[in-house]
């Protein structure tokens, strides 16, 4: 399959499956024979933005280290498929803006289920009090005002997500 790069950009909380359907979304247009990358906010984080914080000028400058990588990829030929909470609008917006062909998916689910969810006890424990600049809980998370695809993981599956994802990019043109 040869196409433009492109970036699918996933946001959404913690827990919400952000990477889950970045993968399923990977797999199937390695089985095209795309040229595809996967950016996970928590890989980039130990290696790309090791030391950063979680403040919110932290966690632009994280943000605009993964636009700016897939930027260049997407340049390249390359489908990028970004999977990170990206919590403030104004740093996905830049990250928008800096690539030509782009899609915005909200990975949405409510806290509550996502705490059921949740095997590390991280959200019984932000919560709690435990755990400062936790997003959603005692830091906040700017649902996109406009995305192109809202995948509803509290009620659809990862199947269903992915179709959504990939029906937007046949739409958009960004694969045949």
């Amino acid at each position: 399959m040869t196409h433009e790069g492109f970036a699918v950009w996933l946001t959404g909380l913690s827990g919400a499956g952000k990477t889950t359907l970045a993968e399923c979304l990977v797999s199937r247009l390695r089985e095209r024979r795309a040229r595809v990358e996967l950016l996970d906010g928590d890989i980039i984080r130990q290696h790309l933005s090791q030391g950063l914080g979680f403040s919110r000028d932290d966690r632009d400058t994280n943000i605009r280290r993964i636009g700016f990588v897939a930027g260049l990829l997407a340049r390249n030929g390359v489908a990028v498929i970004v999977a990170a909470i990206s919590p403030y609008r104004g740093a996905r917006d830049e990250a928008r803006a800096a690539i030509e062909r782009f899609l915005e998916v909200y990975v949405e689910c409510p806290i509550e289920v996502l705490a059921s969810r949740d095997t590390k006890g991280l959200y019984k424990r932000a919560l709690a009090g435990e755990i400062d600049h936790f997003t959603g809980i005692s830091d906040p998370y700017e649902a996109p005002l406009d995305p192109g695809v809202v995948v509803y993981t509290d009620r659809e599956s990862v199947q269903e997500g992915v179709e959504k994802i990939w029906r937007a990019l046949t739409r958009r043109g960004l694969i045949p």
